[in-house]
């Protein structure tokens, strides 16, 4: 999956994780899975991050992997390059 496009669901996490990472300037490696006031990650986006060997659920969050991380990092240049 690393390799190919991903669904909104899980684009729509590293997109958050995306934005916490630049604007704490610090790299993101857990993620808000349910913050318990509403605001809930897509459980498929999550389930297919999971599949794809990016995330690893650990109840209200979720522990992004190397490949996660790697992935996470290419979308923040690509962000980078594209502004």
């Amino acid at each position: 999956m690393s390799q190919t496009t991903m669904s909104d669901g899980a684009l729509s996490i590293l997109v958050f994780a995306a934005y916490h990472s630049l604007v704490s300037g610090e790299a993101v490696t857990r993620v808000v899975l349910d913050d318990g006031k509403g605001h809930k990650a897509d459980a498929e986006g999550v389930r297919e991050m999971e599949e794809a060997g990016l995330l690893e659920p650990a109840g209200e969050r979720g522990v992004l992997t190397e490949a996660g991380r790697d992935r996470l990092a290419k979308l923040i240049e690509t962000l980078r390059q594209s502004a």
